[in-house]
């Protein structure tokens, strides 16, 4: 499995395994599943309500600890400095583990919603810092930080956000934000990377998937993954898991590539970080 090399000198697999929906004896075996079938990269969040589930499946998976890298994330409603410290202490029980691999501020604070949302981002990265440096965390970023929300950070940042997870697929997979990541040496993290489903169907993907005798989903796959982006893909389904993270056996061509960079809008979520709880129209 390739690993990119993130700005603190740490790995993480290119693909991994999204458990967003994923909870009780569903869960469990999923991520079991998940592990049998090759994945070591499990993302998890305090939000989606499983981190138990998880955590009881890595253990029936029976695979050593440091072979599996694990994500979870701290929820918008938590933000500020004691509750992320306390909240963080209950995602590491709920998941039954002694260190989080990675660990994200889920949505950004945003001033439609704090006073202050600048100081309210600062002081949940400061308590993340520190945990840190006490090797609960081996690795911390963000999750759907546009770049007003990145600078602002950078403000009194102690250490570069590692990743930053957003929405990236074919059809919305926000060209500008990814570029000034790269810029800053933050690697991109790609959630909904089958736009909610949006990409089947599409004629220009379906040509490309029958060139290469693969799926509509391993096209859009491995188009992210060409664009050095992350991907969590999640399924219940042993068959399509192992579809999921059979990638490396085909590359897309220049031009291919830039046919589904040229695709038109779709399967955009409508959740934008800088007016969160509301959805634009879509």
């Amino acid at each position: 499995m390739k690993k990119l090399i993130l700005n603190d000198g740490q790995k993480i697999p290119i693909v991994g395994f999204g458990t967003y929906k994923s909870t009780e004896q569903e869960g469990i075996e999923s991520v079991k599943s998940a592990i049998a079938q090759g994945y070591s990269l499990i993302d998890t969040a305090a939000a989606y309500g499983n981190e138990d589930a998880v955590g009881k499946g890595i253990k029936a998976s029976g695979v050593s600890r440091e072979d599996v890298y694990v994500t979870t994330k701290l929820w918008r409603e938590s933000l500020g400095y004691e509750s992320t410290k306390k909240e963080f202490e209950k995602s590491l029980k709920r998941l039954n583990l002694d260190y989080i691999d990675l660990y994200l501020i889920h949505w950004p604070a945003n001033a439609k919603n704090y006073d202050n949302w600048q100081q309210t981002n600062a002081d949940s990265w400061r308590a993340m810092e520190q945990l840190q440096a006490e090797g609960k965390i081996k690795s911390i970023g963000v999750s759907n930080f546009f770049q007003e929300h990145l600078e602002a950070l950078f403000e009194t940042a102690q250490v570069l956000p590692a990743i930053n997870q957003i929405e990236f697929h074919p059809g919305y997979w926000q060209k500008d934000l990814v570029a000034y990541c790269k810029k800053q040496n933050i690697v991109v993290e790609s959630w909904s990377p089958l736009a909610r489903g949006k990409v089947f169907g599409n004629g220009v993907l379906e040509a490309i998937a029958k060139k290469h005798n693969k799926s509509v989903s391993q096209i859009c796959l491995r188009w992210i993954i060409q664009h050095d982006v992350v991907i969590i893909p999640k399924s219940t389904s042993p068959e399509r898991m192992a579809e999921n993270i059979q990638l490396f056996d085909f590359e897309l061509n220049i031009a291919e590539m830039e046919q589904i960079n040229k695709l038109p809008e779709m399967g955009f979520s409508g959740e934008l970080p800088n007016i969160w709880p509301d959805r634009i129209k879509i």
